[in-house]
C-alpha cells in the first residue's frame, strides 16, 4: 500500500491495463471509471491521487467485442512502475491467442511482487499463463462450466462478486468491475473516494468480495447474501443438484444456519427452494421446442422422464407438455408455474 500521507500530486495507486484481443469495454470502462472518478475532485478527471495506462507491445488499436478499439498509451516496459497490473478479458476464443510478451511481462511482474488483476476472462488468461497456481479465482457463473473444460482440477469461485487472495485478485466483469475497482481504491486511497466514484456512477453502495453474484434469474428472490450463494451453487450444477449437506460443505456453515436463512428469508427449507429452483429451469426449457422431456430431465436433475413428469404434475396438476402446448399455442395465456403451491 503507498503512503496515505504522501503529497497530494502524488498518486497514490497506479494501475497499468493489458487488453486482450475482443476484450470486454464494459468491464474494461467501469473499472476505468472508478480510478478516474476517484482521481480528482468532482468529475474533472485529472489523474491526480491515481493514475492509469494502457500498455501493450505497440501502439496498434486492440478491438474490444464490440468493435471499439482502444491503442495503449505506453509500451510494456518495467512492471513496477505500476500497484496492479489488470488483465482485461472477453471473448473466450480469444484466450489462447495472448502475445508470448504480454505472458512474458505478467510473469514478470509476478516475479517483482505486482499483483496481478483479471478482469471478466482475465481470470482465464492469467490461468493459462501459468500464475494462479494456488489460488482462488473468481469467474462468472456465466463462464463457470467453460473454465473447468479449460483448467481440470481448478475449482472456480463463481458464487462471489470478486475474490481476493494475496496478490491476485479476480472477478467476473461487468458491474463487479467498477466494485472491484473501489475496493483499490478504498484500500490506497481512502472510502470516501471509493464512495464517491460509485455514487456518481449511479451505484448505490460498494459490494463486498464475498456479496453473491446476481446470477440466472430467479423467481425466488432474496436479499440474504447466504441464501443467494446457495441458490447460484445450485444453478451452476443445474444437472447434477447437490443435496443441502453437500451445499452446506461448500459454503462452510451449519446445515442448522442455512435452514434459518431460507425460512427467514423465503419460509421454505433449503430442499424445497432447491426443487422449486429447478422447477423454474424446467418451465423454462419448456418455453421452447427444441428439447425433449428427457433431455429437459437430464438438464435440471431428474433421474428421467418419469421422474420429472410425476413431480411437476404434483406440483401444478398438470404435465409438462401439456404446459409446453399451452405456452406454445397462446403465450399470453399460458399460466406460469408456481412455485407457491
Amino acid at each position: 500500500m503507498r503512503d496515505a500521507t504522501a503529497p497530494p500530486d502524488t498518486p497514490r495507486l497506479r494501475v497499468g491495463f493489458l487488453l486482450a484481443r475482443r476484450f470486454t469495454l464494459s468491464a474494461f470502462a467501469n473499472f476505468v471509471d472508478v480510478l478516474r472518478l476517484a482521481a480528482d475532485e468532482g468529475d474533472r478527471s485529472r489523474p491526480i491521487r491515481c493514475t492509469w495506462q494502457v500498455i501493450g507491445t505497440n501502439r496498434d488499436p486492440v478491438r474490444s467485442s464490440c468493435g471499439v478499439a482502444i491503442s495503449a498509451d505506453e509500451r510494456l516496459g518495467d512492471p513496477s512502475r505500476f500497484d496492479y497490473i489488470v488483465v482485461v478479458g472477453g471473448l473466450m476464443d480469444e484466450i489462447a491467442r495472448i502475445p508470448p510478451d504480454y505472458a512474458a511481462f505478467l510473469h514478470e511482474a509476478a516475479r517483482q511482487g505486482v499483483p496481478l488483476v483479471g478482469v471478466c476472462t482475465g481470470a482465464f488468461i492469467l490461468h493459462r499463463a501459468g500464475l494462479m497456481q494456488g489460488y482462488r479465482c473468481c469467474v462468472s457463473w456465466f463462464h463457470h462450466d467453460d473454465f473447468l473444460e479449460q483448467f481440470d482440477g481448478l475449482h472456480p469461485v463463481s458464487d462471489r462478486i470478486f475474490v481476493v487472495d494475496r496478490d491476485r485478485l479476480t472477478c467476473s466483469g461487468g458491474a463487479s468491475s467498477a466494485h472491484l475497482a473501489a475496493f483499490l481504491v478504498d484500500r490506497h486511497i481512502g472510502k470516501a473516494a471509493a464512495q464517491k466514484s460509485l455514487h456518481i456512477m449511479i451505484i448505490d453502495e460498494a459490494m463486498a468480495a464475498d456479496d453473491p453474484q446476481p446470477g440466472l434469474p430467479l423467481e425466488l428472490k432474496s436479499d440474504d447474501p447466504l441464501v443467494r450463494r446457495a441458490l447460484l451453487i445450485l444453478q451452476q450444477n443445474m444437472d447434477v443438484p447437490p443435496s443441502v449437506a453437500q451445499v452446506v460443505d461448500r459454503l462452510g456453515v451449519s446445515r442448522r444456519k442455512l435452514e434459518r436463512h431460507f425460512n427467514n428469508s423465503l419460509g421454505l427449507p433449503p430442499a424445497e427452494a432447491f426443487l422449486l429452483v429447478r422447477l423454474s429451469q424446467v418451465r423454462l426449457l419448456l418455453m421452447r421446442d427444441d428439447r425433449t422431456i428427457s433431455q429437459i430431465a437430464a438438464e435440471t436433475g431428474f433421474c428421467d422422464a418419469s421422474h420429472l413428469i410425476r413431480i411437476f404434475k404434483d406440483r401444478t396438476s398438470t404435465t409438462p407438455e401439456a404446459w409446453r402446448r399451452g405456452h406454445l399455442s397462446d403465450p399470453i395465456q399460458a399460466q406460469p408455474l408456481d412455485l407457491n403451491t
